[in-house]
């Protein structure tokens, strides 16, 4: 039997990926947030998770974070490919742009954020969050597919579900590219199961606070799903070319973080 090893979590707008079978998994933590549909493309058995569910039930802060990933590494997971839906705070970033991330800042107030509650305590090294060989990949194929994109940017994750006041916004966009509610946690815990995590960010709206740009109208959720749905097919097209160029050996540091955790 061919073993999982590419994981897809999808986030608002992307819950439909490939055919398959759904299968459900149990974890310490809970339940994942919805069954795990097992797939297959170019010779590769994939795994793809809805984050939210398939009938978006869960929002941002009650997303069980923990069963997901722990979901996947029971699967033998090794690759996560992340989909997000973003706002930019740049006016250079725009709707309809892809963004790969390479940092975050957390401004999450009450999420389980790791699988070590004592009396074994990890310190996880976040310096380099996202695996620099997916993100390799994956800028080379943005590039084949002559997609919008920008190779790098920082995302402010906050908690959510509510989007943010103008000045919020003002002041994420000092030391943030984009914003989202849902990486955080979801990359740490990764790395705390020694997960390579990819994240491909779709760029739905500017934010409600970016200087500037005296036009903007306030972020909707239906205007975040109408611009997701209208590029869902080249978000489909992206991970298709990445899932096809992943090496089945990983180059990687993203294995070995954990034993360097532990005092």
């Amino acid at each position: 039997m061919v073993e999982i090893k590419i994981g897809i979590i999808g986030g608002s707008g992307f819950y439909e990926f490939l055919k398959g079978k759904e299968i459900s998994v149990k974890t310490p933590y809970g339940k994942p947030s919805d069954k795990i549909l097992i797939s297959e493309y170019y010779g590769k058995k994939i795994a793809f998770l809805p984050r939210h569910g398939k009938k978006h039930q869960y929002p941002p802060h009650k997303i069980n974070y923990r069963a997901n990933l722990f979901a996947f590494k029971k699967l033998g997971v090794e690759r996560i490919i992340a989909l997000f839906s973003v706002g930019s705070l740049k006016p250079e970033i725009k709707p309809g742009d892809f963004v790969i991330s390479d940092q975050f800042v957390d401004r999450t107030k009450a999420r389980l954020d790791t699988f070590y509650d004592g009396p074994n305590v990890s310190h996880i090294s976040m310096a380099e969050p996202y695996c620099p060989e997916l993100r390799e990949i994956a800028v080379e194929n943005c590039q084949k597919l002559k997609i919008p994109f920008h190779k790098d940017g920082t995302v402010v994750v906050i908690e959510g579900p509510r989007f943010s006041t103008k000045a919020e916004s003002r002041f994420f966009s000092t030391f943030a590219d984009i914003i989202n509610m849902t990486q955080y946690p979801e990359v740490v815990l990764a790395r705390e199961l020694e997960m390579c995590y990819l994240n491909i960010s779709l760029v739905t709206d500017y934010d409600v606070g970016l200087k500037g740009r005296k036009d903007i109208k306030p972020v909707t959720a239906q205007e975040v799903m109408r611009i997701f749905k209208k590029n869902n097919q080249k978000v489909k097209e992206l991970i298709l070319e990445i899932i096809k160029n992943i090496p089945a050996q990983r180059k990687c540091k993203c294995p070995y973080y954990l034993k360097e955790a532990f005092i």
